[in-house]
């Protein structure tokens, strides 16, 4: 048992597990909260900001932070001195494109709001969170480096700060509002979001200093011969260490890119499908009012409670992929197969029995938790998907592990292609059904394409 909880990825998954479990509930609750505090429209609103903020993080950091932490858990395996690198290098290139996006965001929310997610209501909310991209890339990139050398618990208390000073905020403005009689908008739930980005990110940055600052000062202590801060040394040091920055970029970008390029694709594709869900729902024969509402509970009640079990897949996730970076590094292709086969047996065996229970309580969770009984259909019928987008979570980690971003990439632009097509030909004639159908018969292509790529590349190992 002892050994157990000493292995870094059980030790590391436990930890994001918990964290990761307690923000889920307190962020599900919030859900409901906010829900009951604004309604089913208002909740439909809120839920159109996903596709900017998205694509903003996948520009600016998703790829970064991924890249960082396969390079950090690399370079522990031939220099732990320098594992730092990976982080400064990423974080001289995610910070400037992150400034870029908060600018653009800033600057055009009124023609984005219109003319992007085609609802003028949200441009307050877009310039509220454009603040919310130089912080996320800042935060992301110092992650990365954390979860590279499997130290889970600094992001995982940075997330748990980011969503108790969230719900804080907005639990905060409606109690005032409401001692004052005053009414609330949608827009204190986005206030909400920058408070706690900036909270995560103050954090890990505090966190990160004091991390080097211990190992300068042990470093310091143990130094032999020149003085760590004469002119010799000093410049020598900064040349080898601006030296193996500089040396980094290569590799970062040459996986950074194709993850970028990979998520700002995908995100561009759900933001097509978000924007037109509605759009397709008022084909069908609904008003503005009752699409939006419609879309609300699927995406912002339906969805949360479905996915909320992923906060232990995630965990192993992020996990996996520095330990099967630096397995493989090691040429340990037992290792590879072990972690890789273990993962795969609990996954399934998560989503079957998450499966049962959302079927089988579905309809009293919809309508005990949401208040709606439409929440309680949704719930039911995305219980099916639970086996393959817990596995998918785990899947996708294990081959980015093994270098195939670039495979990931062209499958999951297939799978989304395929939800694509349910909503544009689909949801017009069937309404909602219609994008249930596409949903579970992308996360099935999904699975089968990811296990069949995890087939050919174990043959080979």
């Amino acid at each position: 048992m002892k050994k157990l909880k000493s292995h870094p990825l059980i030790k590391g998954t436990i930890i994001l597990t918990v964290t990761g479990l307690i923000s889920r509930i307190i962020g599900f609750f919030y859900r409901i909260y906010l829900a009951r505090l604004f309604g089913e429209e208002g909740m439909g609103i809120y839920q159109l900001l996903g596709p900017v903020t998205s694509l903003s993080f996948a520009l600016a950091a998703a790829g970064y932070q991924t890249a960082i932490s396969k390079l950090v858990a690399e370079s522990t395996v031939k220099n732990r001195e320098a594992s730092f690198r990976p982080m400064i290098a990423g974080l001289s290139i995610s910070l400037p494109l992150s400034l870029m996006c908060n600018t653009v965001i800033y600057r055009f929310s009124n023609f984005l709001a219109a003319n992007f997610l085609l609802e003028p209501r949200t441009a307050p909310m877009l310039r509220i969170i454009s603040f919310t991209v130089p912080l996320s890339a800042v935060h992301a990139c110092i992650n990365g480096y954390f979860y590279g050398v499997k130290k889970t618990g600094i992001p995982s208390a940075t997330q748990l700060l980011e969503q108790c000073l969230r719900v804080g905020c907005v639990y905060w403005f409606s109690m005032l509002a409401t001692a004052k009689g005053a009414s609330l908008t949608i827009n204190v739930a986005v206030l909400g979001l920058v408070i706690g980005e900036i909270g995560s990110t103050a954090l890990s940055l505090i966190s990160i200093y004091y991390l080097f600052g211990e190992k300068y000062m042990s470093q310091k202590h143990s130094s032999q011969g020149l003085m760590p801060f004469s002119p010799v040394s000093s410049s020598g040091k900064i040349q080898k260490a601006t030296a193996g920055i500089v040396s980094l970029y290569r590799p970062l970008l040459a996986m950074a890119l194709p993850l970028t390029a990979n998520r700002i694709v995908l995100n561009l594709l759900q933001s097509v499908e978000s924007v037109s869900i509605p759009e397709k729902l008022r084909l069908y024969g609904y008003d503005s009012s009752t699409a939006l509402s419609v879309y609300g509970v699927l995406t912002g009640m339906a969805m949360p409670l479905i996915f909320f079990p992923n906060a232990l897949t995630s965990a192993v996730s992020v996990l996996l992929l520095p330990m099967i970076s630096e397995s493989y590094a090691r040429g340990d292709y037992h290792a590879v197969k072990k972690n890789t086969s273990r993962t795969i047996k609990y996954c399934v065996l998560l989503g079957l029995s998450c499966m049962s229970g959302f079927f089988l309580l579905g309809g009293w969770a919809g309508e005990n938790l949401f208040h709606s009984a439409l929440a309680g259909h949704f719930i039911r019928t995305l219980s099916l998907i639970c086996p393959f987008i817990y596995l998918d979570t785990t899947l996708s980690s294990i081959l980015q592990g093994l270098g195939m971003a670039g495979r990931i990439f062209f499958m999951n632009v297939f799978s989304l292609l395929i939800r694509l097509g349910f909503v544009f030909f689909a949801v017009p004639r069937f309404g909602i059904t219609g994008y249930l159908w596409g949903i579970l018969a992308s996360q099935t292509v999904l699975s089968l394409l990811y296990l069949g790529s995890l087939y050919l590349a174990g043959r080979k190992l």
